[in-house]
Order: C-alpha cells, then structure tokens, then sequence
C-alpha cells in the first residue's frame, strides 16, 4: 500500500525527510509526531521495502522471533505476547504494521532514494522514485541490510557449485547432503552453521580471526564499552564497525553443544577458491565444498549521500552523537553506535532533538553547512 500524499507537486517543501522504517527510522518518526510535527506536512517517512518490518522481513524462516538476541520495543508501544516459535520476520513484521498505523505514520513504500544534493535557498534536495522533496533536514536511517558484503577471493569465480550471502541465506533444508563451508565468526554465521550441520553431509567453519566466545550475562557495563568502540571509530571518521562485532559471541546451550560435537571448529581463512572447493598456502589439505555460505555481514547504506561529499579521508562519515559534523542538518540513525535495536531508539530519539534545533535557526543551517563542507575540503586538500 503507497500512502502518497493527495495534491501535492513534485519538487514538495518539508521540514524533515526521514530514509527507512526499520527501527531507528520509525523512532524518529515517532518523535517527530510526539514533537508535533504532523506526517505527509511537515515530515514524510521513506522506506523502499515492500512493506512493514525494516530488514526483519527478509530474514530467513528458521530464525524465530525466540533466537532473536535482543529486540527492543519501539517507543510509545510495547511488543508483548510473542510466540518465540514463529519466525521473527512475520512477529516484527506485524508489530511495525501495528505500530505505523498505530501513530499514523503514513509510510511511503516502496520508494527508492537515488539521491540527497545541495538544494536552494538551504534546503536539502532528495531525489526519490516518488517524487523530489525539498527539506530543511534529514534523518537517514537506511542501515546496512542492503548491502552485504562480499570479500573477494582469488579463484572465486571458478567455483562451480553455489556461493550465497546471509541476505539470501534460505534457511538450512536447502543444504541436506551437501558439503558446505560457512566464512564468518559473527552471530549470523554460528547460527547458519549450526543449523546446517544438522542436515549437511560436511561442514567447514572458516573465519579470519579466532572467534571470540562470552560466558555470562550481557551487562550494561559491557553493552557501554562496546558501544564506545564503535562511537570513537565514527567520532574520528572511521567506517563503524558493527556493535556485534565488539560484543563478542554469548554462549548458551546451543553453542555449548555445538562446541562439544566439533561443529565449531574453526579453521583459518582461506587463500584461494578452487573449482572444488577452498584451500590454503600452508600445505593443509583443501576442503572440497558444494556451498560457499559468506557470512561476513553488511556495510552502511548510505550510497545515497554521495553527492553532498560527506566522507573523511579514513573512508567514514564523521558524526557527533547522531548529527553529521559537517552538516548539522543531516543525521544518521541505526549507524554504527546506534545500529542496535536499543541504540536505534534512542537515537530516534536524539536526531529529532536536534533536528528541532535546526529547524528553530531557520534557513541559515544550509548556508552554513555548505560552506563548513567548503572549508573542510580545501583544508583536506592543502599541503602538509
């Protein structure tokens, strides 16, 4: 369902536009209505999925809403009743449903965002496959589910059986009687390993450095810490890495039992692919394959502000809290820090705060983030 705003002319003047009704997408929105910012007026809500969920929707079948490690209610609206045996795709998927009709979002979908530029007169232009809206201010909160990330490897392309990603990960029937080595030591790759293992004929756990395992509960001490991580690499303009990825893997049972059977058994990464298979340089023996499974995660999906030239030299886009230092008009939420579903919410939250602000200076934010850019740039480029 496209709930395009009757009337309105191509080229259309709000104050903010947020990018993606996942998590962090739908926090912001809510606070932008709590504000009273009022949806398809003031502030619309972009999201190029078919339909409610963010990047829940496309998850495979067998992760049930009870694997799930950790879903944060959205604000203003508990998740409560659950069965954990039903896949998280159809449990999250009804509660954003719930929850957009709930506080009226009006969510436009599907609808493509090809790109955000230097608008007139200080306002963001954002080109969509809808229309182009003209804003004060941005919100982008298109995490990372669109892009997986694929290493390349030398021989990749002579591997004649199937080589897959996580965003396509079908579940484990599909693998029965196959020899499947999985790439990836994060919370994805452990869950598809094994669940394959069950079904599969062999298994090969591969990972570029040893996996780290946690025993005990997930503190608050150490959620803060591993948030601080990932917070320092975009404070000085990093690429984020992924909040998981800090937090090391939480042992349960099934880890415990996957541990004591051989499942997890980790093998250095591989050099090269062959036709066959995977081998290494260090004389071990190759391991014939049928399936190369990469679960080696995503990056940000954030193609879409290219044009306003916003990455440091290290390759990141430098933010203080949610606000993009070079321009305070434009956040990012459900970005490095905030990429978790507790973080995404509370910086939902802190976006609007400060997209509040900017509103409030008027049109002079726009002229001077053009020209802070401008500054930076010439400064990037001047001799040491």
């Amino acid at each position: 369902m496209n709930n395009n705003p009757a009337g309105k002319p191509p080229g259309t003047d709000v104050d903010v536009v947020v990018i993606g009704a996942g998590q962090a997408g739908l926090s912001a929105a809510y606070h932008l209505r709590r504000s009273g910012l009022i949806p398809d007026r003031d502030f619309v809500l972009l999201d190029r999925a078919p339909r409610p969920g963010g990047a829940w929707q496309f998850r495979w079948p067998s992760l049930t809403y009870g694997k799930v490690h950790g879903m944060h209610a959205l604000p203003g609206m508990e998740l409560t009743g659950a069965d954990p045996d039903r896949p998280s795709a159809e449990v999250i998927g009804e509660y954003f449903t719930a929850y957009e009709a709930a506080f009226g979002l009006r969510v436009h979908r599907p609808v493509e965002v090809s790109a955000v530029r230097e608008g007139q007169a200080g306002r963001l232009r954002i080109e969509t496959s809808e229309r182009v809206w003209n804003a004060r201010a941005l919100i982008s909160a298109t995490g990372t589910w669109d892009r997986p990330f694929w290493p390349r490897y030398p021989g990749q392309e002579t591997f004649r059986g199937r080589q897959l990603h996580t965003a396509n990960y079908p579940g484990p029937e599909e693998f029965a009687g196959q020899r499947v080595v999985v790439v990836g030591g994060g919370a994805s790759g452990t869950q598809h390993l094994m669940e394959i293992a069950r079904v599969a004929a062999q298994t090969t756990w591969v990972t570029r450095r040893p996996p780290v395992f946690r025993e005990g509960e997930f503190t608050e001490d150490w959620g803060r810490a591993a948030v601080a991580r990932v917070e320092e690499r975009v404070r000085r303009g990093l690429p984020p890495e992924s909040v998981v990825s800090v937090t090391a893997l939480p042992v349960n049972d099934a880890i415990r039992e996957a541990r004591e059977s051989g499942v997890l058994d980790r093998l250095p990464m591989f050099d090269r692919v062959t036709p066959d298979g995977v081998a290494w340089n260090d004389g071990r023996p190759p391991v014939p394959a049928d399936v190369i499974l990469w679960a080696t995660g995503f990056r940000p999906a954030i193609e879409h502000l290219a044009p306003l030239r916003l990455r440091e030299p290290g390759g990141g886009i430098r933010l203080d809290g949610t606000r993009v230092t070079q321009d305070a008009r434009i956040h990012l939420v459900g970005y490095g820090p905030s990429a978790s579903t507790i973080g995404a919410n509370r910086a939902g939250r802190t976006a609007v705060r400060e997209v509040l602000r900017v509103l409030a200076r008027g049109r002079s934010a726009g002229t001077e983030a053009t020209e802070a850019r401008a500054a930076a740039r010439t400064t990037a480029a001047a001799p040491a």
